[in-house]
């Protein structure tokens, strides 16, 4: 029997005091909230969910109107491992110069609050049907 090959986990835990860091810079935004989600943080402004904090780091939502200043900057894209593949995802890196200026921090992530408000509604997941025995 073939052995399975191991899978290097990357938690994406967040410490308490680096979420409560971000949401203290992310004062700014309108009708900030937070929920822990998948070992990380989601971050929303009212309905719309436009950040995460995955181990340590924020990640801000992008579109092709956005994606340009993140690659000049340096970020790189949230890549969490699914089903053993990398899957990159529509969320990236703040840099740190931005985290740690609140009024640049709050122009970058009313910028992502447009693309996650702009952004097509996703279809609700009908409930699967019991098949009863």
């Amino acid at each position: 029997m073939k052995e399975r090959p191991r899978i290097k986990f990357r938690s994406l835990r967040v410490r308490p005091e680096y979420r409560d860091f971000v949401l203290d810079q992310l004062g700014r935004v309108p009708d900030l909230r937070s929920r822990r989600m998948f070992g990380g943080v989601g971050i929303y402004s009212g309905d719309y969910f436009f950040a995460l904090i995955a181990a340590d780091e924020l990640f801000f939502k992008v579109d092709d109107s956005t994606r340009a200043g993140y690659e000049a900057a340096g970020s790189e894209p949230f890549r969490p491992v699914i089903n053993r593949r990398e899957v990159s995802m529509s969320y990236w890196s703040v840099p740190v110069e931005v985290l740690e200026d609140p009024a640049e921090l709050a122009l970058w992530a009313r910028a992502a609050i447009r693309v996650a408000a702009s952004a097509p509604p996703k279809p609700k997941r009908r409930a699967k049907r019991r098949v009863k025995r």
